[in-house]
């Protein structure tokens, strides 16, 4: 019996020492066919803007095309659970944020993935906030908003706000300006940036506290909508047309930004890590990218080792779970 059980052993070994050496071949052969880069929102918002920015040069520094998805709903948590569903084999990129890694697990009480379920491996751009209102909103600066938002409660009809959907980076932001301006205001959540647009555009919310993109700048010129403020703490040189919310008098301390990083599984093999990680911080350096990104005022960060990232994403989730906590947002 024990010789028979120490050949069992000794099969189940060299078994799964054969499952080690083919995972590490195909680690050293990474990419062998086309790779995805998942998007969690529908064309036409900032993050398409992002990826179709990327994706070709980046498929140049993989070797193998990079093919774009679009999957948007639920805070972006639908594809993000898609991603979690496949292989762990670097062959799908997931590009996200705080927005749906960190935050909607907690919002979404029907979200089963955790934050650490994702590892990054690099940041993209950093994206500048923009405070939107709809064009027949009879104000014209985030000082008249509040003033007028705060007599429309007293009247009975509080303002509307969009956003990506529940427990988004956007819906925070109006929740806690909400909570500072001691104002109240009704969410109304969308399945990403593009439709938001559109209903404010109709006039359907009344305003929309999102990325700032260059196409604002047409909609605000041709009326609309209104870019009131950036969520800046000083004007920037690329957006100095329009008054940082600093300057305001009752929201000057409201300054936010939000990052867009390239994520895998985490239990993806180092090898397809470190060989994705290569290839997205060369598309960084490459001057078409940088125009790209930068043409949308994306702040564009400095790359970062693995490691550095690795703390950055653990920093963001200490960062924006102390947030969560302090608007008392519970998950629905």
């Amino acid at each position: 019996m024990n010789a028979r059980i120490r050949i069992h052993f000794a099969l189940a070994a060299a078994a799964l020492a054969t499952l080690g050496l083919a995972g590490t071949a195909a680690a050293q052969t990474f990419p062998a066919k086309p790779v995805t880069l998942m998007v969690p929102y529908p064309a036409g918002g900032l993050s398409d803007v992002i990826a179709r920015s990327v994706n070709t040069t980046l498929g140049k520094q993989l070797g193998q095309p990079v093919i774009v998805e679009n999957l948007g709903g639920a805070s972006g948590s639908i594809a993000a659970t898609k991603v979690l569903g496949g292989p762990s084999d670097g062959y799908t990129i997931f590009q996200g944020s705080p927005n749906e890694l960190i935050l909607a697990p907690l919002a979404i009480s029907s979200i089963k993935f955790k934050s650490e379920d994702f590892r990054l491996v690099q940041m993209i751009a950093t994206a500048q906030i923009a405070f939107l209102a709809k064009k027949d909103l009879p104000v014209n600066s985030v000082d008249e908003f509040l003033d007028h938002a705060r007599k429309a409660a007293k009247d009975g009809k509080p303002l509307t706000f969009a956003s990506v959907g529940p427990g988004s980076f956007y819906h925070l932001l109006g929740e806690h300006l909400s909570k500072v301006s001691g104002i109240p205001i009704i969410h109304v959540p969308y399945k990403g940036g593009a439709p938001a647009e559109q209903d404010l555009m109709a006039g359907q919310v009344d305003f929309f506290l999102t990325p700032y993109g260059k196409k604002y700048d047409e909609m605000h010129k041709t009326g609309r909508v209104k870019v009131l403020a950036m969520l800046n703490g000083e004007r920037l040189d690329s957006v100095k047309q329009y008054p940082a919310i600093s300057e305001s008098k009752q929201l000057k301390d409201f300054t936010f930004k939000i990052w867009t990083g390239y994520f895998v599984k985490k239990d993806t093999p180092e090898p397809v890590v470190t060989a994705l990680h290569k290839a997205i911080t060369g598309t960084l350096g490459d001057p078409a990218v940088h125009a790209a990104l930068e043409a949308n005022s994306l702040l564009l960060p400095k790359p970062q080792t693995l490691a550095e990232a690795d703390k950055a994403y653990a920093d963001g989730m200490q960062q924006f779970r102390a947030i969560v906590k302090s608007i008392g947002l519970q998950a629905q």
